[in-house]
């Protein structure tokens, strides 16, 4: 493979956004606590990192002489039970903000009938086959051409979502950061055969309440193959799906978005095309690099534990940014459990904080994780070191992307494989 060059930062996108100012803290410092759960919180958080409840804006100086915040009465805390935290919120009532009203969560979409029709931006029409796919990001549908510009039998996918739902924010993804054109030119800038980013063909709204995405046919979501009855894969094909990611995750991170929610739901395999390794899911991409500049680390931020709690990274936990680390550490938790089918904390997961506490405590002693894991059984050499150094990353720290990636080649290569043979795979259309 020929050298890889530095990708200009930023490449085909469109204007720079500006990084958000970084929130002041007074000093001296005021307690605070969540109206929530009743934990105490930072003065500049915007969010509380225990349960995920937005917080009120900090009392003004006057109002502190005048009186003393009282910590609210304490309450049962009940964390959210599906692995996709940001699904589910706390109940209880904030107290009076000075803010404009927070808008609702927009609930889940309510499927579609098969044949029913959408038109997209460009007036192109397209015919819903079946659905697929449904879960906290939206349905998957098959779907077809229904407008006579593309073949009738050629497959595509579409997804589907409330308008106002995370997948406006895949959209502003892929406008920005993945046009066909740009995936193209990095492919050939950096000698890479096959770039799993979808080829998003069309989008749109349907009756001014949904929101969709049409692709190229994606295929089949990895944990739907697991789902099967394969549970875990092979060192062959774990290797190299590995290696696929890295391709991808690299092309994103280079164009300053992250991914931000790693996992067997969203990656995809095509049944008729094993060479195929899709990298999908937007919903939570995140610009951690605006105009080049890398965004600061600041705990309590964003909403905590966002995204699915089994694999995300410790600073999306915390309510920061995720940045290129958080997806490497995301991809080595996948890994783990596409390995050895269980992770500590897979029992766990209605518990975020202890899901947490345990990320937190793991990734201090990666050996102690892998040994937990393994068991009995030989833990792979490439897997450890990979932890080790993704571990080791600071916030704002460039990935060796191509050291990771070699990590996994060179078992490839005593098996006599590459990363971009078909996937050593058995699954069924």
């Amino acid at each position: 493979m020929a050298s890889r060059g530095r990708w200009p930062a930023g490449a085909g996108l469109g204007p720079p956004e500006q990084p958000e100012p970084e929130a002041a803290c007074a000093c001296p410092r005021v307690s605070r606590f969540c109206p929530h759960c009743g934990r105490g919180v930072e003065p500049a958080f915007r969010f509380c990192p225990a349960c995920g409840g937005r917080l009120p804006p900090p009392p003004r100086e006057d109002e502190t002489e005048q009186k003393a915040p009282a910590p609210p009465r304490q309450q049962a805390q009940s964390p959210a039970a599906s692995p996709r935290a940001s699904c589910a919120r706390p109940s209880g009532t904030a107290r009076p903000s000075s803010r404009s009203p927070r808008k609702a969560r927009p609930g889940p979409a309510v499927p579609l009938p098969a044949e029913t029709v959408l038109a997209d931006q460009g007036s192109r029409r397209w015919r819903l086959v079946r659905l697929l796919e449904q879960g906290g990001s939206g349905l998957m549908y098959e779907a077809q051409s229904a407008s006579g510009t593309c073949p009738q039998k050629q497959r595509y996918s579409l997804k589907l979502d409330v308008k106002d739902g995370k997948i406006y924010n895949e959209q502003n993804f892929f406008q920005r950061a993945a046009k066909a054109s740009t995936v193209e030119k990095w492919k050939k800038w950096r000698s890479v055969p096959l770039l799993g980013i979808p080829n998003c063909v069309g989008f749109g709204l349907h009756a001014d309440s949904y929101r969709f995405l049409v692709f190229c046919d994606l295929g089949r979501t990895l944990q739907s193959v697991l789902n099967d009855g394969l549970y875990l894969l092979k060192e062959k094909a774990a290797f190299q799906i590995i290696v696929r990611l890295l391709d991808c995750l690299e092309y994103i991170h280079e164009n300053e978005y992250v991914h931000g929610d790693i996992t067997a739901e969203n990656v995809y395999l095509n049944p008729a095309d094993l060479t195929q390794v899709t990298l999908a899911g937007y919903c939570f991409a995140f610009r951690y690099c605006p105009g080049g500049k890398h965004v600061a680390q600041r705990e309590g931020s964003r909403t905590p534990h966002e995204g699915t709690v089994e694999f995300i990274s410790l600073d999306s936990h915390k309510g920061a940014g995720p940045s290129r680390r958080s997806d490497l550490e995301s991809l080595g938790y996948c890994l783990l459990k596409w390995l050895c089918g269980f992770l500590p904390w897979s029992d766990e997961l209605d518990k975020v904080e202890t899901v947490m506490e345990k990320k937190e405590k793991y990734k201090g002693d990666v050996r102690c994780l892998l040994r937990l894991c393994f068991r009995q059984r030989s833990i792979p050499d490439a897997l450890q070191s990979y932890l080790q150094q993704v571990m080791a990353l600071e916030y704002e720290e460039k990935p060796n992307y191509e050291a990771l990636r070699q990590l996994f080649r060179k078992p490839l290569e005593k098996m006599k494989a590459s990363a971009y043979d078909p996937v050593d795979i058995k699954m069924v259309p």
